[in-house]
């Protein structure tokens, strides 16, 4: 053949000319949004955090064209925040003239029997969201475990609806309870990120919008149950350091936070966490497929859970996705800790595990990339790293002192 006619499914089409009317639509949307922002409150805002308004705006164009259904969760996180926001603002100001303001206010909005808000009370304040966010895993962990045991498609169904409205519920919290602390007071209000009430649902949150991504991309809810594990235990603290340590209670910044480093540090780092944990847990499928596999070709798990090559690629994935976003992160760290604390570096027990945790996985990739290590030795290599990064995330806070002792429990 004179010409090289490449077959339909190798024809490749400019990215640009793929975006239909919707993608457009919702890329106007966030950008009319970010710039009503600026225009709203640049007098609160320095030049970085001009440029974090943007960049946010931007990754999440790039996020929504890149993964269409991420689009509607952004419309629904919205509406219902905002929805949260008008009922507070108006009842706000009824409180304030009878001498209510601040915290004293929200808890009447949110408990008081003769004045609380239906809405705000049992779904969309911050902590109502966070307590649905928090029952969805739950119900989502058991319904998915029941799909690949009884073999139910529709509670394979049900189980992703639920974690969509679980990771819709916990944005929700989120954004609701940085509309709150603004109420406390300008110099209160600051981005939900600065402590570990505040992480731990944005982990949880984080950890299931990856998994839902693999879902889709790999056609599969059979990893949903072991990844839910991981994710409802992370939820079983949040709820013991809620009602034990009573962590929602929104507190003023420590000097050391009160940085624009802190808006991007942290979610860099909980992309991290979240695609190390999510691997750890693939890890744990891959290991019960293999043994299956090897002792009982005709089992449950045998034929339920995914090929162990799609198991493989998910773990790698996941920790290329985490060590990319760690490494960002780490790198934000350190320049954050040269603007507060005058050095890059201090070999603090939380920098020192960090560089473990690094090294850990990247030590991970090049085993992978350079000597084709594949199979359970990198399964139970995630599952051990999993141990290591929850040392680093918590036991540090827990157990040493140093720089980072603002975080502790």
């Amino acid at each position: 053949m004179s010409e090289n006619i490449l077959p339909q499914q190798f024809q490749t089409q400019s990215w640009l000319k793929k975006l239909t009317l919707f993608d457009w639509f919702f890329a106007i949307v966030l950008l009319v949004g970010s710039v009503y922002a600026y225009t709203q409150y640049a007098a609160y805002m320095d030049e970085y955090e001009v440029g974090i308004l943007f960049g946010s705006a931007l990754s999440l164009i790039g996020l929504g064209w890149g993964w269409k259904p991420s689009r509607l969760l952004f419309f629904a996180v919205t509406a219902l925040s905002l929805f949260a926001i008008s009922i507070y603002n108006p009842a706000m100001q009824a409180l304030a003239e009878t001498g209510l303001t601040g915290q004293a206010a929200i808890d009447v909005l949110n408990y008081d029997k003769e004045q609380s808000k239906f809405f705000l009370k049992f779904l969309i304040s911050s902590q109502s969201a966070t307590m649905w966010m928090s029952a969805l895993f739950f119900m989502a962990t058991i319904a998915y475990f029941i799909e690949l045991l009884g073999r139910s498609d529709f509670a394979g169904k049900v189980a992703t609806a639920m974690v969509w409205s679980a990771v819709t519920m916990g944005l929700v919290g989120l954004m609701v309870r940085w509309y709150e602390s603004y109420l406390l007071g300008a110099d209160i209000g600051r981005i939900p990120v600065s402590n570990l009430y505040e992480v731990f649902i944005l982990f949880a949150v984080i950890t299931a919008m990856i998994y839902l991504y693999y879902e889709v991309r790999y056609e599969t809810r059979a990893m949903g149950g072991f990844v839910l594990l991981i994710i409802s235990a992370s939820v079983i603290f949040l709820l013991w350091y809620h009602f034990e340590k009573g962590a929602a209670e929104i507190k003023p910044l420590v000097p050391a936070l009160q940085s624009y480093w802190m808006k991007i540090h942290v979610p860099a780092n909980f992309v991290g966490y979240g695609g190390f944990a999510l691997a750890s847990m693939v890890g744990v499928a891959f290991l019960i497929k293999e043994r299956a596999l090897r002792h009982n070709p005709g089992s449950l798990m045998a034929t339920r859970l995914p090929a162990t090559d799609i198991l493989d690629d998910v773990m790698y994935k996941s920790i290329a996705l985490g060590f990319a976003f760690f490494t960002i992160a780490t790198v934000l760290g350190a320049m954050w800790a040269a603007e507060a604390w005058g050095g890059y570096w201090s070999w603090d027990p939380k920098e020192t595990w960090a560089l473990i945790v690094w090294l850990n996985y990247a030590a991970w990739l090049h085993m992978r990339f350079t000597k084709g290590w594949r199979g359970s030795p990198m399964a139970w290599w995630a599952v051990i790293g999993l141990f290591i990064t929850t040392f680093a995330f918590l036991g540090v806070n827990m157990f040493l002192a140093g720089l980072h002792s603002y975080g502790e429990l």
